[in-house]
């Protein structure tokens, strides 16, 4: 009897799990061969049995290019001028990148009721879909960001061998790349991609990402599938994260579509932390219909904070519908507690940002896409990510001349609490908001686009569904820089997403005056340049502004990545940029470089120009918190990334290897920060955590070249929550200090146990604005580096200075093979760029999967005074 009972379970099990959701990704096995090549129909050569012979192995996911360069048919566009050696689209025809592609996958008829569907989560453009010899596409499909799902249930192959076959046309409309903002401006006639026809930092990309550029997968379900779930936590009153928590309302629904010719009774039901939430359902043949489920009450829930505020906790909810307790099919959807509201702020005149009743300093970037080509993955989308989370960021902002972010990029700011503004497919740019010679038609014209307003809107409504359920998903906004269309706007403002959403804010545009009133005339954001210091700090810009930045250069290791050997040169040696520095998108550094020393070795000045990307980085953000409430709501830098190989606009470089900018943003964005304004002399610390800071010692030193310090104040303080408080001006004292050589200048917080909170280093130019003394800085010859494995994916590093040696100033460390001596790509450091005072060490952590991958590997370490080190960790 025992026995039975066991085969039985066990069979009842085997029938719950192939009656359940399963997915299959199809990313292996395709072939593809351009349109000229290919003498027959889709019918036919999606019919198994047909003989496919000399086609190119395709990557897919990825575009008709990455195809090309995978198979060395085109040459690196990343690097040097390659790009130009490459066939643009406008020039040689839509033909020559339209293709055909073929998959040869297993999959068994379903039995029963069970059906078996086909999913694309992304094709750019066009495409026509046959399986077996079937045409899937009833008309040709038309939309980059647009999902596609099939039933196919009819036409699998009796023996389970089955043939896709896909044409994909590129979009109608290429654009000229004349070097124009988006070329002529007619790609935006398309729903697609803006940049991919060249901007102001990249070139174009020759076949404008063509291809089946996003998942493909095979789901299997029972009668009923599950289709678009929606989970809105509503979390009333203020809260903090460290205290007990008042119950928060959870509420589910999902689009439920049956398959079948016959009726079907079941339950769509849920589970959270012991609570069962369940409704009777019935669905009509071949129906489809939205279920709301009761609310639920969850009693001490677990809250998702952004980064800096608290923890990012996730739930796990498993949705299930089942029919006579058969589970036709199954969703899962992560999701995080929380409530994000928005206010007017009428003293700065801009919008303001609330997460769970509290109120957040929004520190945010610009985001294009993580690889020009769209070859995605969720370990670069993860990598990036936590970047921006390492930087004190709260907030990454997607362009709208790009995309809408994939889950894998949403799923890792949900892990690090990087709070997301979406933008969808516009810019000011291309859609006519400025007049601009180098656009094929007038403004009027360029304000309609794009062609289809209603494929457009389709699209809206596909991705809202596909992203609403992630937390770290915090605003709609219509376009960069512009509004949609009338038609197209109204309907998204007052229909498509109060209806498909309704929980989040939709900014107009990305500087509209009900995001950041423009009280100062022009475009509203900005600049893009490199500043003066000062200027971060005195000078007021857009009380919200959605674009600030400046340079952003890596030194030479990054350099030599795609610069050829003819162009490592310095980029103004000769009084005009370098052919292929002006190819990438340089942007120059004006006077920041000459201060340090005017030089011509590449070395050199890139080493210094990272001393320049420090010190503008922290004083951007060092500037905007110094006003927070007063100026200023939040600010997003112009920008922290680059999807391809440019010389402006990034903390990191396309490689994943940081410069200094990211450092200097990590430090001028710190949570609890004391800072310097070099304007008024006045010293301040900045409080952005719910929390009274009290009790707190704040130490100023101020050391010269050789070492040597002058104490100038120590003084215990304290700064309320979410407010900045300033303590006292030292310009007269360090201004006289700095007078002759310059000098560096050290502020400390230490808490109640003496231990350091917070630490901020400055090196200030001399009286006539010189780094006189860092150019004869002497060396500090006695610093000792050691490293040892402190997990299996982290080294811990420290670096010891004596006493009575000099400050052992911007030092560099990095993880390099063994043998190669080159960087070991991406791992992420506590601290970089870091200067070790005298009589004392500093320490670093390195992490990272790669840490773990390295194999035989070295710590590398070199500074302004400190020779090249090599250390083994051990």
């Amino acid at each position: 009897m025992l026995r039975k009972s066991m085969v039985f379970c066990l069979l009842l099990l085997s029938f719950l799990k192939l009656s359940a959701q399963e997915n299959d990704e199809l990313n292996s096995g395709w072939q593809c061969m351009n349109v000229a090549m290919v003498k027959t129909t889709g019918q036919e050569l999606s019919d198994p049995n047909y003989h496919l012979s000399g086609w190119l192995a395709a990557t897919i996911p990825g575009t008709v290019l990455t195809t090309l360069l995978n198979n060395k048919q085109v040459p690196d566009p990343m690097y040097g001028m390659n790009n130009e050696k490459i066939p643009d689209i406008y020039h040689i025809g839509r033909n020559h990148y339209t293709y055909w592609f073929v998959n040869d996958f297993n999959e068994k008829p379903a039995t029963g009721n069970g059906q078996v569907w086909l999913h694309f989560r992304g094709v750019n453009d066009g495409c026509d879909i046959y399986l077996n010899g079937h045409r899937l596409t009833a008309t040709t499909h038309y939309g980059a960001y647009l999902r596609q799902t099939y039933n196919i249930t009819p036409w699998l192959a009796k023996n389970g061998k089955n043939r896709l076959a896909v044409i994909v046309y590129p979009s109608a409309y290429p654009g000229n790349p004349n070097g124009g903002q988006g070329g002529d401006g007619t790609i935006a006639k398309n729903v697609a991609p803006q940049y991919t026809a060249g901007w102001d930092w990249i070139q174009p990309m020759r076949d404008r990402n063509t291809g089946i550029w996003d998942k493909v997968t095979i789901e299997r379900t029972g009668a009923v599938r599950i289709k678009d779930p929606q989970v809105i936590t509503r979390v009333p009153g203020v809260r903090k994260p460290e205290e007990p928590q008042a119950p928060a309302i959870i509420q589910v629904g999902a689009t439920l579509e049956n398959a079948t010719a016959a009726s079907v009774t079941g339950v769509l039901r849920y589970t959270l932390q012991g609570n069962t939430i369940d409704k009777k359902v019935t669905l009509a043949p071949h129906a489809t219909i939205v279920v709301q489920l009761p609310d639920l009450m969850l009693k001490q829930p677990l809250l998702w904070w952004p980064a800096g505020y608290g923890p990012q906790q996730l739930y796990q909810l498993q949705l299930q519908f089942l029919d006579n307790g058969r589970r036709d099919d199954t969703e899962n959807v992560e999701f995080g507690i929380r409530e994000i509201q928005t206010y007017w702020n009428a003293h700065t005149r801009s919008r303001e940002v609330a997460v769970n009743g509290q109120r957040i300093f929004i520190k945010g970037g610009n985001w294009i896409t993580s690889d020009a080509m769209f070859r995605f993955s969720q370990e670069r989308y993860d990598a990036e990510v936590r970047f921006h989370r390492d930087m004190h960021l709260n907030l990454i902002r997607i362009w709208g001349g790009s995309l809408t972010e994939r889950p894998e990029f949403y799923e890792a700011c949900d892990k690090y609490g990087l709070l997301v503004f979406q933008d969808f497919w516009m810019s000011g740019d291309c859609n006519g908001r400025w007049q601009d010679p180098l656009k094929k038609e007038d403004q009027w014209s360029r304000r309609q686009y794009p062609d289809d307003h209603s494929l457009f809107l389709e699209s809206v409504a596909d991705q809202v569904k596909m992203l609403r359920n992630y937390p770290s998903l915090a605003f709609w906004c219509g376009g960069n820089e512009i509004t949609p269309p009338a038609d197209i706007f109204n309907a998204m403002k007052d229909t498509l997403l109060p209806a498909l959403d309704g929980t989040r804010y939709f900014f107009d545009y990305s500087n509209s005056d009900s995001m950041s009133y423009n009280s100062l005339g022009g475009n509203g954001d900005g600049p893009y340049g490199i500043q003066t210091i000062a200027h971060f700090w005195n000078e007021r810009t857009f009380p919200f502004n959605s674009e600030v930045g400046s340079v952003g250069a890596g030194d030479y290791e990054s350099l030599e990545r795609f610069l050829p050997a003819e162009s490592l040169v310095t980029p103004d040696a000769t009084g005009k940029t370098e052919a292929v520095w002006n190819y990438h998108k340089y942007i120059a550094y004006n006077n920041a470089i000459d201060p340090y020393g005017k030089t011509t070795d590449l070395k050199e000045w890139a080493n210094k120009a990272q001393l320049a990307n420090y010190d503008q980085y922290r004083a951007l953000m060092e500037g905007f918190s110094a006003h927070m409430w007063d100026w200023y709501t939040g600010v997003i830098i112009w920008k922290t990334q680059n999807p391809w190989t440019a010389l402006r606009g990034q903390m990191y470089d396309y490689y994943l290897d940081p410069n200094a900018c990211l450092y200097g943003t990590r430090k001028g964005a710190t949570p609890l920060h004391v800072m310097y304004n070099p304007v008024d002399g006045m010293v301040m610390a900045v409080n952005n955590t719910f929390n009274y800071a009290r009790n707190l010692m704040l130490e100023l030193k101020a050391y010269d070249m050789q070492g040597h310090d002058t104490l100038l104040t120590q003084v215990f303080v304290e700064v309320g929550p979410s407010m900045v408080q300033p303590y006292l001006s030292v310009k007269e004292a360090i201004d006289q200090l700095r007078a002759k050589q310059g000098v560096f200048f050290s502020l400390r917080l230490f808490n109640a146990s003496q231990e350091v909170v917070d630490e901020n280093l400055y090196w200030l130019p001399d009286a006539a604005g010189n780094y006189s003394g860092l150019q004869q800085m002497p060396a500090a010859n006695n610093i000792t580096l050691t490293a040892h494995q402190s997990a299996a994916d982290s080294i811990t590093v420290t670096l010891s200075n004596p006493a009575g040696a000099p400050l052992a100033f911007f030092n560099r460390l990095s993880l390099v093979n063994a043998s190669s001596k080159k960087r070991i790509l991406p791992v992420f450091y506590s601290d970089n760029y870091i200067t070790v005072l005298p009589g004392e060490k500093k320490t670093v952590t390195i992490s990272g999967a790669m840490v773990n991958r390295a194999g035989a590997a070295l710590i590398e370490v070199y500074g302004h005074n400190v020779k090249r080190l090599y250390i083994t960790v051990q």
